[in-house]
């Protein structure tokens, strides 16, 4: 313990001058208003045997989320040309089957449809694009996440080699600020392979960019290209799913607002049970939802779901969502930390418990229709970590789970007060305010109390919206921020 306390200390003193502070104000990966975290925006009235409650209702069965302080930048366009292709694309699909299709397909087509996917072919993320995440908040996110990542290293052993795997990476700017941070520390920067899971293109040529990469060729006589990180001189790969991530070598996971955009089935209670709800062409309108008349294959992950909550949760609930994908990427997690060693950290807005009603639409930091010219606007929903912990407790008993606690605490443990009471000793007074409001944004909670700009611009903090879990294999112990 002694050891990884004084490993923790040297990090902070080593962070603290480890960069100049002017690159602070230029730090900018994924999912958040400017100003204050993703929150549920209405969705059309479902047609079927019946509607949907619009007025309130109990808090175990619909998400009350506070969105006034959203940010509302200047008016701007790069809704891609082809945008009418995906819906006709949609509405093929549709008309080839003769019935509708699930909110999960729906999602994933309008995120990664290869021509006209939200995420593919452009940069969707900072003011310019629709929306902003922690690290793009600051740079000390990625400072700190590199010093937990660090700490987890030491209590593997300081393997020679690791792999250190970020999903969904977005503009690349977290682990570009992971591995400023951690730079003077030669032996684990040393031991990296950074693997990149992206699937759009454009988000990797960014990333490719913002970590200051160069393509040289491989020793072997091959024509493969072997690409290094001029930040640290650590090698870089790119791959469309964590499976091609080569195995093998212990293995450290981030997946920074990654669950979130994961496709979600959504039910809903009727007189004849549990009912998905689906999506279907309307006469008056692109598309509207509908009940599905008949089960689903999705209901078999209802029913698992349902099993991990007690009946009392379930009864007092009108719609429940689930997220296949979550449970199938956690086994994958699980199960390669379980074989490899290492852990994954998970880092997202969701919920301790079952999720209700949460599937969001933001286009241009507004909330807009899930429903309105798909592919335009990013669609996401609240993660439900129990599930998370359940799904990786049955991929394996070699694994052991921590959390969730919030994101405050976690920053805090990791002396995020620390790192911004020393960058706070040289800085110009615009600086020290950037600072001041990055610092409220990531672990503070609700209206910064020192704001005086303008009101609809006041910095509203998502220390407590946002939750932290740790996935570890059993032999590494507990890591640092759960102890």
């Amino acid at each position: 313990m002694m050891r990884k306390l004084l490993l923790q200390a040297s990090a902070l003193r080593r962070l603290s001058n480890a960069h100049s502070l002017p690159s602070l104000l230029t730090s900018s990966s994924r999912r958040c208003s400017s100003s204050s975290s993703k929150t549920t925006s209405p969705q059309p009235p479902i047609t079927s045997l019946e509607h949907l409650d619009d007025g309130p209702s109990q808090a175990t069965s619909k998400i009350s989320i506070d969105r006034s302080a959203l940010y509302n930048p200047p008016e701007h366009s790069h809704e891609p040309s082809s945008d009418s292709e995906l819906v006709k694309h949609l509405k093929g699909i549709i008309k080839f089957r003769g019935g509708p299709i699930s909110v999960a397909e729906y999602m994933e087509e309008v995120l990664t449809n290869p021509k006209a996917g939200f995420y593919i072919n452009r940069d969707v993320f900072g003011t310019e694009g629709d929306f902003i995440t922690s690290p793009e908040v600051s740079q000390m996110f990625g400072e700190m996440i590199g010093v937990w990542v660090m700490c987890l290293w030491e209590q593997m052993g300081q393997p020679s080699k690791v792999n250190l795997v970020e999903l969904g990476p977005g503009r690349g700017t977290l682990m570009a600020d992971l591995l400023r941070g951690t730079s003077k520390f030669k032996n684990f920067i040393e031991s990296l392979q950074i693997h990149m899971v992206e699937c759009s293109p454009a988000l990797q040529k960014l990333q490719h960019k913002n970590l200051k990469c160069v393509d040289e060729d491989s020793h072997n006589g091959n024509v493969d290209k072997r690409t290094i990180s001029m930040l640290t001189g650590t090698p870089v790969s790119w791959h469309a799913a964590l499976e091609q991530v080569p195995s093998g070598l212990p293995t450290i996971i981030i997946a920074h607002e990654f669950y979130d955009a994961l496709p979600v089935h959504q039910f809903q209670r009727a007189s004849r049970g549990w009912c998905e709800k689906m999506i279907d062409v309307a006469e008056d309108s692109p598309f509207r939802f509908v009940l599905s008349p008949q089960s689903t294959p999705a209901k078999l992950y209802l029913m698992e779901r349902c099993k991990w909550a007690g009946a009392e949760e379930i009864a007092k609930l009108d719609q429940i969502e689930v997220c296949p994908k979550a449970i199938e990427l956690t086994h994958t997690i699980a199960k390669r930390i379980s074989s490899d060693g290492g852990g994954a950290l998970v880092i997202d807005y969701g919920l301790d418990g079952i999720v209700s009603d949460s599937l969001q639409a933001i286009r241009k930091h507004k909330f807009v229709n899930i429903l309105d010219n798909p592919g335009s606007a990013d669609l996401s929903a609240y993660v439900d970590f129990a599930s998370i912990r359940h799904s990786a407790e049955e991929a394996s008993d070699d694994v052991i789970v921590h959390g969730p606690i919030t994101q405050s605490q976690f920053l805090g443990s990791l002396g995020i007060n620390f790192r911004v009471e020393a960058l706070l000793k040289n800085c110009t007074d615009e600086q020290a305010e950037s600072l001041r409001t990055g610092y409220w944004r990531l672990v503070g909670e609700g209206e910064a109390p020192f704001w005086e700009g303008p009101d609809d611009q006041v910095p509203i903090g998502m220390g407590t919206r946002y939750l932290v879990m740790a996935i570890v294999n059993k032999k590494q112990g507990i890591p640092i921020s759960f102890q």
